[in-house]
């Protein structure tokens, strides 16, 4: 009975004392994997736009892609467009994280793989995108896709 009341209160004061950032660093990582998976389903209703709001919307957004740099917002919108012009070209959509790495208060890197499944293909790559806090939200500054 000692050793499960003594348990118990290692318990209670690790959790009492756990450090602020890693509360943060947790409720960080939630609200950014949050985003990624109402962009998937967004992309997934055929919705560029709505899709995009996870994209810091700035000139100086970077989405690095297969054709070089593209700097900007809109730019970056305009390519998906161009690329994907329907639902049928966008397919379904899915993330599967592979890490999230916290670069310092108010920015995180996220690596993931990427999987459209449409109906002749199944395209897969890898990405890696550059978060960061602006305004209390969470945005992506820089996209590299593969």
């Amino acid at each position: 009975m000692r050793i499960l009341l003594t348990s118990l209160y290692l318990m209670a004061a690790c959790i009492f004392f756990l450090p602020e950032n890693v509360i943060a660093q947790s409720k960080a990582e939630k609200e950014i994997r949050t985003i990624l998976d109402r962009q998937a389903a967004d992309w997934n209703r055929g919705d560029l736009d709505a899709f995009m709001i996870g994209y810091w919307e700035s000139d100086k957004l970077q989405f690095i892609g297969s054709s070089g740099v593209t700097y900007g917002w809109q730019a970056t919108l305009d390519n998906y467009k161009r690329g994907y012009p329907d639902k049928s070209a966008m397919g379904q959509l899915s993330f599967d994280i592979i890490s999230v790495d916290k670069l310092s208060r108010k920015s995180y890197m996220v690596v993931g793989k990427f999987t459209l499944v449409r109906e002749k293909d199944t395209p897969t790559g890898h990405f890696l995108l550059v978060w960061k806090k602006i305004k209390g939200e969470w945005v992506i500054i820089a996209d590299h896709s593969s």
